[in-house]
């Protein structure tokens, strides 16, 4: 049956039938290329929640923001900075509250615009409490970033190193997404950076001082198009990556089980892997082939799988809580889930952005709705409360990673599965988080007086802080058959990367980022990201710059170091544009319909909610 499965899955055209053809006249031979404009389509005939935006006039607005704080962190309503959707000029913005929401509204020579911020004032002052700031000392350009967004590099105005460096393997893609506008049509130019220029990047990522680049995700385009993958991933090995991950919509895993083999051999991690519901209708860029992607990498021994739900109002926020369900049955391959909240980039109406804008607040009360209440909004953490943590290896180990972005980009927790009772416990339940983090604090002030210590006092302080530990650590609410005292433990006793590896493969990561466009723009946000783009002219270059402002960074680099059409075909003589494509046919979806494997991955699984009612 498996082998079957494979067949009808992978077509490929003759080249006879593409000249004078369009994608439609092809698909009636071989099935279909994934694009989603018909499941979109269907989805926003019935709309369920409409977000009303205030109104403030110009008057208003200026009264505010004459009041407003100024400095990061201040009270709202607070001033910064955002982009005009049209000019594209740096316009002062006002971040306030109205109806327990937090909202960002900008005075642009068209008018005044305003759009949803965070939806919850509450949850944004408990995020704001964690704010950490962190110095760059090395800077990629000379400017100063008084002209910041416009001049990126990373300038010295930054306030973060990079978490995590995002390299574009290619503009290639095997799918058509509707909505994309980065992958490259027939005829166009084609991006894809050599070799060299790839461990240039990898290189410079790792020069930033006072902490170099640690981790890469390598993305597209489908960075799986790549023939010198497996080469690129080593590359990062050596270069002294201790964390790769490979973003990607996982089509190829599906239908080469040596390629997963080959790529965890490689030093890989994490598959960063596409998966936006649990339907055909909300996941229609991979739901069929998600049961022979699980398969391949259960056989291969890895690498763990971050699911990445890019999430939209209206569309399949009424699945996050399923989704979560659906990590927990797979928890022996699934190290996370990683909902990225939308990212409205290009001119978008108001009225779009009403029916599809939803924040991290927003996204985190379904989730609490969703799961009877199991995972509620107070037990989600900003990412910069890492920050605070940080401040303690540094200080007892020596060990330096600071995640210090603005509060409102992230947030995350972790949950546990208790089998024996099947119970999902989040680790707020049983360890006062907060409270810990505090204590650490303390004892890192502790360490910074002392500047150095010996090894007999690391061995006492570290013996202390474990017995400490304990009274933050409620074991009657702790899961039943997981020693997660001790995993908790090793991580924060030895604070490196295999301890901390070892607790992720015994929880679930549930996090969320949130990625801005031109509506929501703010400008304190971007000088404090963590995640950032490496160019092949030598700069590195935040993400909400990177994909917001295209014309100045991705766009315009790109096109740079791309190869025309002609030189692209020249190079690769054999090389065809429609063998990229994945077809997908009927009779294949029939096949994974009847098979014993789709039964497996998604209907014999357990409701550890109660309350999935989503139907695959």
């Amino acid at each position: 049956m498996k082998e079957n499965l494979h067949i009808y899955a992978k077509a490929f055209i003759p080249s006879r039938w593409i000249k004078g053809s369009g994608d439609e006249k092809m698909a009636e031979h071989v099935g279909e290329i994934p694009s989603g404009e018909k499941e979109f389509e269907q989805l926003t005939r019935r709309l369920r929640d409409i977000v009303e935006f205030p109104e403030i006039s110009e008057e208003e607005f200026e009264n505010m923001l004459k009041n407003a704080s100024r400095v990061y962190g201040g009270p709202l309503p607070h001033r910064t900075y955002s982009l005009c959707p049209e000019t594209r000029r740096v316009v002062p913005a006002l971040v306030w509250e109205s109806d327990g929401k937090v909202w960002i509204t900008k005075r642009c020579p068209e008018g005044m615009i305003t759009d949803l911020y965070y939806e919850s004032v509450e949850q944004y002052y408990r995020f704001q409490r964690w704010k950490y700031d962190f110095k760059l000392k090395s800077v990629n350009v000379e400017n100063t970033g008084v002209n910041c967004p416009f001049d990126c590099g990373l300038c010295a105005r930054h306030r973060s190193h990079t978490n995590l460096l995002n390299i574009v393997l290619t503009n290639r893609c095997n799918l058509s997404c509707w909505y994309c506008f980065f992958y490259a049509k027939e005829g166009q130019p084609i991006y894809e950076p050599t070799l060299e220029q790839i461990r240039m990047m990898l290189r410079n990522a790792k020069k930033q001082y006072p902490i170099g680049a640690n981790a890469v995700q390598f993305t597209g385009g489908e960075p799986t198009l790549r023939d010198d993958l497996i080469e690129i991933l080593k590359m990062a090995k050596e270069e002294g990556y201790d964390h790769v991950q490979l973003n990607t919509d996982g089509i190829k895993l599906a239908f080469e089980p040596e390629l997963v083999k080959k790529i965890r051999e490689a030093g890989t991690n994490t598959l960063y892997l596409s998966y936006d519901g649990m339907t055909p209708q909300t996941n229609w860029k991979n739901h069929w082939e998600i049961p022979l992607i699980f398969e391949n990498v259960r056989k291969a021994g890895g690498p763990g799988i971050v699911l990445v739900p890019t999430t939209i109002r209206n569309i399949n926020d009424h699945e996050l809580g399923a989704i979560i369900n659906f990590g927990l049955n797979h928890l022996d391959i699934v190290r996370g889930v990683n909902f990225q909240p939308i990212s409205l980039v290009g001119r978008v109406p108001k009225k779009e952005r009403q029916r599809f804008r939803i924040t991290i607040p927003g996204a985190i009360k379904r989730i609490e709705e969703q799961t009877n209440g199991v995972i509620e909004m107070n037990d989600w953490y900003p990412i910069p409360i890492a920050g605070h943590i940080a401040r303690f290896f540094e200080a007892f180990t020596g060990s330096r990673y600071y995640m210090t972005s603005h509060y409102c980009c992230g947030a995350a927790t972790y949950i546990f599965l208790d089998r024996e009772h099947k119970r999902v416990i989040p680790i707020s339940r049983f360890l006062d988080v907060e409270g810990f983090v505090e204590y650490l604090e303390e004892k890192a002030e502790e360490i910074e007086q002392w500047k150095k210590l010996g090894k007999l006092q690391k061995l006492k302080l570290g013996a202390e802080i474990f017995l400490k530990f304990r009274s933050f650590y409620d074991d009657r609410y702790a899961p039943k058959g997981l020693k997660v005292l001790d995993l908790i433990k090793n991580a924060f006793m030895h604070g490196n990367y295999d301890a901390l590896g070892k607790f992720h493969e015994n929880a679930l990561f549930i996090g969320m980022m949130h990625f801005m466009d031109e509506y929501n723009y703010d400008v304190e946000r971007v000088e404090r990201c963590v995640i950032h783009y490496a160019m092949p002219d030598g700069r590195v270059v935040p993400f909400c710059t990177f994909n917001v402002i295209p014309e100045l960074y991705r766009d315009k680099v790109q096109a740079q170091f791309s190869y025309s059409w002609e030189e692209w075909k020249k190079l690769h003589p054999d090389w065809d544009y429609w063998s990229d494509k994945y077809f997908r046919s009927k009779e294949f979806v029939e096949k994974m319909k009847k098979s014993e494997l789709y039964r497996k991955t998604y209907i014999d699984i357990e409701d550890y909610f109660g309350t999935i009612k989503t139907k695959v």
